[in-house]
C-alpha cells in the first residue's frame, strides 16, 4: 500500500485540478491546453470586438457625414457668400460676421432687434418655467391620489404634436378666439385684444413667451418631481420637528436640495430660447412687423427665405455666433453649478 501511494502521489501533484497527465508529465500537458485555451479566448474576443465595431460602424459613418462634415461645411461657409446654386463661393473672410453685427445696414439692424427679442425670451422663459414647474412638482409630489393621472395630464403638452398645438394656439389667441371670449364672459372685457394677442405689438412677444413656457413646463416638472422623490424623508421630518412649516421646509430644505435640477432646467431653456425658432415661425413668422423676430428665425430666413440672394454665408455666421453664445452660457452655468454643490 505504501509503495503504490508513493508512485501515485507525484502524478496527482503534477495534475492540478484533476487533469490527466501527458506522456512527458502533467505540467507540460496543461501548459499546452492553457496555450490553446488562451489562443481560443483571444479569437473569441477578437470576433466579439469585430462584431461590436460592425454594429457601431453605421452610427459612426452617419455621425461623420451628418455631423462632422456638415459642421465643417457650415463653418467654412460662414467665410463666404453663396446662394446655394452657383458653382463657386465668393470668399469674404470675416465680412459676414461684420455685416450681421454692425457693417451692413440691411442686416445688422434686424439682427440687433432680433437679439433684443431673443434676450427677453432668454430671461422670461427660464424664469417662468422654474416659477411654474417647481410648485407644480411639489404639489404633485404630495398628491396621494391620482398622481399618475395628474402627471400624465401635465406631461401631455410635451407629447402632443408641436405644429398642430401651435396652430391651435394661434386660433385660441385670435380676436374672436377662446381667450378673448373667456375674458368677455368673466367681465374682463377691458383686457380683450381687438387685434388678437398675436396681432398687437405690445402683447405678441409676451404671449409667445407664455406659449413657450407652456411647452417647457412638462419636462421641467418631471425633472423636479424625480428630484423630490429622491429626497430623504428624514430631513423633512427633522425640519418639522424643529418647528418648520410647509413653506419654511420647502424654501429652506427642498429648494436647496433641488438646486442642481434648477440649473439643468435653466440651461435647457436658455439653449432652447437662444436657438429655437419653430414656435415663432409657425405662430407669428416674426410679426407683427419684427416684434417677435428672434435670432434663430432670422438665421432661418437668411438661409432659406432670401430667394437667390447670397445670404447662406450670413446665416452660417449667425448660426456660429449663436453656438458660441450657447457654449459660453453652458460653461457659466456649469461653473455656477459646481460652486454651489
Amino acid at each position: 500500500m505504501s509503495a503504490a501511494f508513493r508512485s501515485a502521489a507525484p502524478a496527482e501533484a503534477g495534475a492540478p485540478g484533476g487533469g490527466r497527465p501527458g506522456p512527458l508529465g502533467g505540467p507540460a500537458a496543461d501548459g499546452g491546453q492553457a496555450s490553446s485555451g488562451s489562443s481560443g479566448g483571444r479569437s473569441a474576443r477578437l470576433r466579439e470586438a469585430l462584431a461590436g465595431y460592425a454594429f457601431v460602424a453605421p452610427a459612426v459613418v452617419l455621425f461623420c457625414v451628418m455631423g462632422l462634415y456638415t459642421v465643417g461645411y457650415g463653418f467654412t461657409l460662414s467665410f463666404a457668400q453663396w446662394n446655394g446654386f452657383t458653382p463657386h463661393w465668393t470668399w469674404v473672410g470675416l465680412g459676414n460676421y461684420a455685416d450681421i453685427l454692425w457693417h451692413d445696414p440691411r442686416y445688422a439692424p434686424r439682427v440687433r432687434h432680433a437679439a433684443v427679442n431673443t434676450l427677453w425670451v432668454m430671461i422670461g422663459v427660464p424664469v417662468l418655467t422654474v416659477v411654474v414647474s417647481f410648485p407644480l412638482a411639489v404639489l404633485l409630489n404630495q398628491a396621494k391620489r391620482m398622481q399618475g393621472f395628474l402627471r400624465s395630464v401635465y406631461f401631455l403638452p410635451y407629447v402632443t404634436s408641436g405644429i398642430a398645438v401651435f396652430f391651435a394656439w394661434t386660433y385660441i389667441l385670435q380676436p374672436d378666439g377662446a381667450v378673448n371670449t373667456l375674458l368677455g364672459q368673466l367681465g374682463l372685457g377691458s383686457l380683450q385684444q381687438p387685434q388678437g394677442w398675436l396681432g398687437n405689438p405690445d402683447t405678441a412677444l409676451p404671449t409667445m413667451i407664455v406659449v413657450t413656457v407652456w411647452g417647457a413646463v412638462p419636462v421641467a416638472m418631471l425633472l423636479y418631481l424625480t428630484g423630490l422623490q429622491g429626497i430623504d424623508g428624514s430631513l423633512l421630518e427633522a425640519a418639522q420637528l424643529d418647528g418648520a412649516g410647509w413653506w419654511r421646509s420647502t424654501a429652506s430644505v427642498v429648494w436647496p436640495l433641488v438646486r442642481p435640477i434648477t440649473s439643468i432646467v435653466v440651461l435647457l431653456n436658455l439653449r432652447e430660447s437662444l436657438q429655437g425658432f419653430q414656435t415663432f415661425l409657425v405662430m407669428t413668422d416674426g410679426g407683427p412687423g419684427d416684434h417677435t423676430n428672434v435670432l434663430g428665425l432670422e438665421a432661418y430666413r437668411l438661409a432659406f427665405l432670401k430667394d437667390l440672394a447670397p445670404t447662406l454665408g450670413l446665416a452660417s455666421a449667425l448660426g456660429w455666433l449663436l453656438f458660441a453664445a450657447a457654449l459660453i452660457l453652458a460653461l457659466i452655468n456649469l461653473r455656477a453649478l459646481r460652486s454651489k454643490t
